[in-house]
């Protein structure tokens, strides 16, 4: 199969880039990234979560920043909400799309959320019905497609199953997430085929941490499958706050930047795109976590 003529990427930088960062960084910041971030040409921001602050203290001001932001037509700002109350949140925020999450570990599910994969996916099902009465559409996260922190190998079988209840309890996308950066293309195109089997390949999403530095060759291997929708962080920024050792998304620059040189379209500005990676990292006290803005710098 060719590659695809264009590709949706979602930016994910002011959620699951935030949320595990060291440094806190003001409302304020976070409104001026979303709105650098949609400048630039990005048409999905995941805009915060509806998390409990105990557990995920960065994301605490996501409804003051859904206040603030200057909502662009054509612009999606997803959020993440962990059940009804999370959701309830949302629809206040007037949030028009929501994620959901599960693990395709159980060992991670039980560390994560503390219950069985069968259980979170049982605990969506009032908040899929909800989203559907609101006219909100909902997205779902696998997490650990590609290894998990507690039981290593995840089989690809076990991916396709969560995905599959997902998809078919309403989810209108699945992005498989490489939680831990661990994976190889050979790995990661064996999966996708084996979720693509049960769920649609255009209405797949690759979701791929770089921990290990595979995450652009993982998805270069996949694209050519035709999954068309990439989920990044501007400044590689990022982590997970219940998997030790997972570092930052794929920098959202790296991959315009391979997007570009395939002549594959994003509709999103590089320069400026650096330039909000350059903007997020400063706040942060970090260089921005990418080739690119490195190789940039240092010339």
């Amino acid at each position: 199969m060719p590659f695809p003529a264009s590709v949706r990427i979602v930016e994910v930088a002011p959620r699951d880039g935030l949320q595990n960062e060291t440094k806190a960084v003001s409302p304020d910041v976070k409104v001026e990234l979303i709105e650098r971030l949609s400048t630039a040409g990005c048409r999905t921001i995941e805009a915060g979560s509806f998390v409990s602050p105990k557990w995920v203290p960065r994301m605490a001001d996501t409804a003051e920043v859904l206040s603030r932001i200057r909502r662009v037509s054509g612009v999606a700002y997803p959020v993440l909400v962990p059940n009804l109350r999370g959701l309830e949140a949302a629809i206040a925020a007037r949030c028009e799309e929501v994620a959901v999450f599960a693990s395709a570990s159980e060992a991670f599910s039980q560390r994560n959320i503390n219950c069985s994969i069968s259980e979170s996916l049982d605990r969506f099902a009032p908040v899929l019905a909800m989203a559907r009465e609101h006219g909100i559409r909902v997205r779902g996260y696998v997490s650990c497609v590609l290894g998990c922190p507690y039981q290593g190998a995840v089989d690809p079988i076990d991916v396709a199953s969560v995905s599959r209840r997902l998809f078919e309890a309403g989810c209108y996308e699945i992005s498989l997430g490489d939680t831990i950066g661990t994976g190889t293309p050979f790995n990661a195109v064996k999966m996708v085929e084996t979720v693509a089997e049960d769920v649609p390949i255009e209405r797949l999403a690759l979701h791929f941490h770089d921990t290990y530095g595979q995450a652009l060759a993982n998805i270069y291997a996949c694209l050519g499958l035709g999954v068309s929708v990439i989920d990044a962080a501007v400044g590689g920024i990022g982590g997970c706050p219940y998997a030790k050792g997972a570092t930052g998304n794929v920098a959202t620059e790296d991959l315009v930047y391979m997007l570009d040189g395939m002549n594959v379209e994003t509709g999103i500005d590089l320069s400026q795109l650096i330039d909000a990676a350059r903007f997020i990292s400063e706040k942060l006290g970090n260089r921005p976590n990418s080739h690119l803005a490195c190789s940039l710098d240092r010339g």
